[in-house]
Order: structure tokens, then sequence, then C-alpha cells
């Protein structure tokens, strides 16, 4: 079901609440690294300003764990925010109480501000009602446009929502839509890239992958305990021991599915994960003892070509290796130049494959890059997200003037 948005509402006059994602990452001097997130967040944020709204804005940074960490005030994101928007942006020191009241009610249109990190309070994790009502008050209308955050039933994600008209993003709406539509209704054929680390976090992923997908192309650790669940020696690759007969079932699926499960036909290994260690290839799946396998192999980037160049859908989470180390970059590297090139849907599933393709510098060449982490492996999952369930249907009636004025 389609989700109504900031184009279905009148806005003229009204003040916006806002939840953004701003959860950025942070140097030792607490600049920003990397703004990708808040960068996504402008097309909203000026679509409401030109519609002569004022806006407030809303985000966590960090685990403060209910407490007032200094280290991780919202400040840096507000010297970003006016850098990209161009103008002055309202930084005040906490996200309710009276103080805010009073500075929010003087807002004009066209105005922004930014709330203080609402994890400093516990009631925001804990969904509180009383501490939602209070954000609620903020606003007239709000609209989330945190898909990173849409997995958890936060007072800011979902409470708010039942006192305020709620409506997606345009950040929002594009996760919806490409994510959604993406495994409901693929152009075919359709191919699923799934690495990462563990097996245990794509479990349910895989799953609900094999009711649409035509073929799925594994790497990363994970492959690991996949070897493993099929008597191949992994050396002192990290296998979940635990979870090799479930990973000898899903092969045992896909096979009666007849799902081609392709995994690593060669690999990269090292004595030590370590920067600047010596890597040598295998030249069949098998890892020697006293090996780890830290990458996929040319045999393998070969056969991944071979199903990816037959597709004109893929999705993909989680690199083919290590790639945060040069070297163990190689494999996860060929995956995305390999997609670059090809004239298809690509949906990239956020997190550590979001960081290796902007890493690459191929943000551009893919169709879909998700802002959000867990919240895009929960999607792809099937599962309820919290914070898309509670927004407006596009069915209702269109809003008009909603919410009253402070």
């Amino acid at each position: 079901m389609q989700k109504q948005t900031v184009r279905d509402l009148d806005l003229k006059g009204k003040r916006v609440l806002m939840r953004d994602d701003f959860n950025v990452p942070l140097d030792e001097k607490r600049n920003i690294s990397d703004d990708t997130r808040i960068r996504a967040a402008l097309e909203t944020i000026q679509f409401c300003l030109k519609q002569e709204t004022s806006v407030v804005l809303m985000s966590h940074l960090g685990r403060p764990d209910g407490k007032v960490v200094e280290e991780l005030r919202l400040d840096p994101v507000a010297r970003q925010l006016e850098k990209l928007l161009g103008k002055k942006v309202l930084k005040l020191n906490d996200c309710v109480g009276s103080e805010v009241t009073g500075q929010i009610s003087k807002l004009k249109p066209g105005e922004v501000a930014l709330l203080e990190n609402l994890r400093f309070h516990p009631q925001e994790e804990e969904n509180d009602p009383a501490f939602a009502k209070e954000l609620a008050a903020l606003g007239n209308v709000y609209v989330n446009d945190a898909f990173g955050t849409a997995h958890r039933a936060h007072a800011s994600t979902e409470g708010v929502a039942h006192y305020l008209p709620a409506v997606a993003g345009l950040l929002m709406e594009k996760e919806i839509e490409y994510l959604g539509e993406t495994l409901a209704n693929p152009k075919r054929p359709f191919v699923a890239i799934l690495g990462g680390s563990k097996v245990s976090g794509k479990i349910a992923v895989i799953e609900n992958l094999m009711r649409s997908v035509d073929a799925i192309l594994i790497g990363g650790g994970m492959s690991y305990t996949f070897n493993k669940a099929k008597g191949l020696s992994v050396g002192g690759s990290r296998v979940e021991l635990d979870k090799v007969q479930l990973a000898l079932e899903l092969l045992e699926t896909a096979k009666k599915k007849k799902i081609p499960f392709v995994l690593p036909k060669d690999h990269r290994i090292v004595q030590k994960i370590e920067k600047g260690a010596e890597i040598q290839t295998t030249s069949s799946s098998v890892i020697p003892d006293g090996w780890i396998g830290v990458d996929v192999g040319p045999q393998t980037i070969e056969e991944y070509k071979k199903v990816l160049q037959t597709a004109k859908t893929v999705i993909w989470n989680g690199p083919v290796g290590i790639f945060e180390i040069d070297g163990m970059d190689w494999g996860t590297r060929q995956v995305a130049e390999i997609l670059a090139k090809l004239n298809i849907t690509k949906v990239v599933g956020g997190g550590d494959t979001a960081a290796a393709i902007a890493k690459f510098g191929l943000e551009s060449a893919m169709t879909h890059i998700s802002t959000g982490g867990g919240a895009s492996l929960e999607f792809m999952e099937g599962k309820v997200l919290p914070g898309i369930a509670v927004l407006r249907d596009r069915e209702n009636q269109r809003i008009v003037g909603a919410g009253k004025d402070l």
C-alpha cells in the first residue's frame, strides 16, 4: 500500500516536524567525515521551505544511552546543514521543554531549527507517549524522512505519528519505492548479491528472497559457513558453527526451487588479517589450514559476471570481502564495476555496501543506494517497519490545512 508524502499536504503556513537520520560519522575533532545522510535529506527540507513553511528537524546521533553526552551534540550537523542549505539553522540545546517550545513558536516561514540529540532522553527509545506528545506539539504536520531508523518504534519515528498528520518525506518515498517495488515486482531475471560477515544476519533475507529471485550470489564471510556446510575446508576463516546445518538447509531449498546459488569458486587468502598482509589466491573452493579467506577470487568474479550480465534487476546487500582494507577490497570493487557498466535496475541495500560503493566513487552508477542498513535488511526480510506502517496510506483523503497552529 502506498504512503502519503509531503506532496499530498497543503503545507503553506504550517510548521513541519521532520524526522531525519543525521547519525553521521565524526572524526576525533568532531568534524563530519561523511555527510551523505545530511545531503540525502536536503530535497525534502527544501521542498517544504518552498511551500512557505518553517521546518523543525530532529535526529539522533550515536548511542548516548539516555544521557547528555557532549561529544554527541548535533552542533556539527547544524553547521553542515547551514552550509548545504545556504541559510541559518537555529540549533537548540534540547528537544523538549518550555525553552524549546518558546523558541520554536517564534519560527517564521522559511526558517529552520534543529533539535538536540533525541537520544539524550531515555523516553525516545522507550517510545514514551508523553515524550512523543511533547515532540508532536512542536509541529502541525509530521514528516518521516529517516528510513535508516524506520525499523525502530521510537517516540520520534512511531509515537509522534499518533498525534499529527503523518506522511513520508521524499527520501523515504524513494526507499519504499525502490526497495518495495524491487522485491514485489522486479524486472526479470532478478539477481540478489549477498555478502557480509555472518549468515545469521541474512537468514531471513535469503528465505524471503527465495520467493522471488532467479539467482543468488553469495560472498563475504558468510560464504565460509556455506562452504563448511558443503564439507569443504575453510582453513581459519570465520565460520558460524551453529548455523552450518541451517546453511545446508538453505542450499537444499535453493536446489529444490532450482534457484542458482552461487558460492565462491576461489578465494583471496591471508595468514593474518591486517593492512599490508601478503595475499594469495586459491585455485579452488578449498582454503588450506593456517590461511584465512578475506575476499573472493577471479574465478568467482567471472562466475558472478556471467549471472549479472543476464540480469534486469539486481539487489546487493553486503560486501563480498573485507572492503575496508586495501587489497582485500578487490572482489567488492570488481562487483561494483561490473554493475556500473550494466544498464539495469541496481539497488544497493545500505550500510557497508553503500560505504564500499562510495569508496570506489560509483554512487552515480547505481539506481538507488539505501540510506538504511538495518532498516533495508529488515525490509528485505519482509518485515513491517513501524516507522513506515504508522504513516498515512495513499487512499486516505487529501489533507488540507492539517494541524493546529502553535
